[in-house]
């Protein structure tokens, strides 16, 4: 931004003051020669600055205007959409003035979002928070946050906004263990809490949104958990959610690793986890 011919001057005079080769410059008439001369070259200086300032607006217009954007830019924007306000006419920014910052956060809903492609469209993936908990936004800020994309994206891009409910992720799990430490429902004898639940439960809020679950991690996730001495999976699958109907579909075993549909899981219950002595 261009500083103000004031501010150049004083930079200048400055200058001045501290050179010794010029320490006769010591007048402080409004009309001395050299006092002339370094408002004359202020005035050019700024004049150049404003200069500056226009063509990086007018780069920066272009760049916004004729540049396809990465998806990165998607997911950039899906947390920046802001519920119940109006885009500036013609741009994909907001104008905040009269608002308080906690006004904007508030109205910032979309906490989580990971953009993929697939099939040649791209899915922009969303979930807000709800008491610490992932899970989608309403029908309503769907349907503006689905305006706000109608209005910003780029002409021909095909995309998807994903705002589904979470994958299930159903474990069924032999756990063998310590019977001095845990009690045979996988209770801790000394803490009364359930470690193997807590682990998993640790695990899955440590997974990125719309990042890979590894059956492999799990486990050793759990092979660390107090009382455990075997942890192991019988079995995995995962409910998604189809997108016409809004059921889930039937579930789908788990090959090793897999990323959630939704960009993040749920677990229902630990009914199928087995404790052995």
């Amino acid at each position: 931004m261009a500083r103000t011919v004031a501010e150049i001057q004083t930079g200048i005079f400055d200058s001045i003051t501290s050179d010794g080769n010029l320490s006769g410059l010591t007048s402080t008439s409004k009309v001395a020669i050299f006092r002339l001369f370094v408002y004359v070259v202020a005035f050019a200086i700024w004049t150049l600055e404003l200069l500056f300032d226009t063509h990086y607006a007018e780069v920066q217009t272009v760049i916004q205007q004729d540049k396809a954007h990465t998806p990165s830019w998607y997911r950039t924007k899906a947390l920046a959409f802001q519920y119940g306000f109006a885009l500036i006419p013609d741009t994909d920014v907001y104008d905040n003035t009269g608002y308080t910052a906690d006004q904007v956060l508030a109205s910032q809903i979309i906490k989580y979002s990971a953009v993929t492609s697939n099939g040649g469209q791209i899915l922009i993936k969303t979930a807000t928070e709800t008491a610490g908990v992932l899970a989608p936004i309403t029908t309503g800020q769907k349907a503006s946050l689905d305006a706000y994309f109608k209005e910003i994206s780029d002409c021909g891009v095909k995309y998807i906004v994903v705002n589904n409910l979470p994958d299930i992720l159903l474990l069924t799990m032999h756990i063998f263990i310590d019977p001095l430490v845990l009690l045979a429902d996988g209770m801790s004898i000394l803490n009364g809490n359930y470690p193997v639940q807590d682990t998993i439960n640790a695990y899955m809020k440590l997974l990125p949104f719309n990042g890979e679950l590894v059956l492999a991690h799990l486990v050793d996730a759990l092979q660390q958990a107090e009382g455990v001495n075997i942890p192991n999976i019988i079995n995995a699958e995962s409910q998604v959610i189809d997108i016409n109907t809004g059921t889930y579909l039937a579930a789908q075993v788990i090959d090793v690793r897999t990323i959630p549909d939704a960009g993040y899981f749920m677990i229902p219950n630990f009914d199928n986890i087995t404790y052995v002595v």
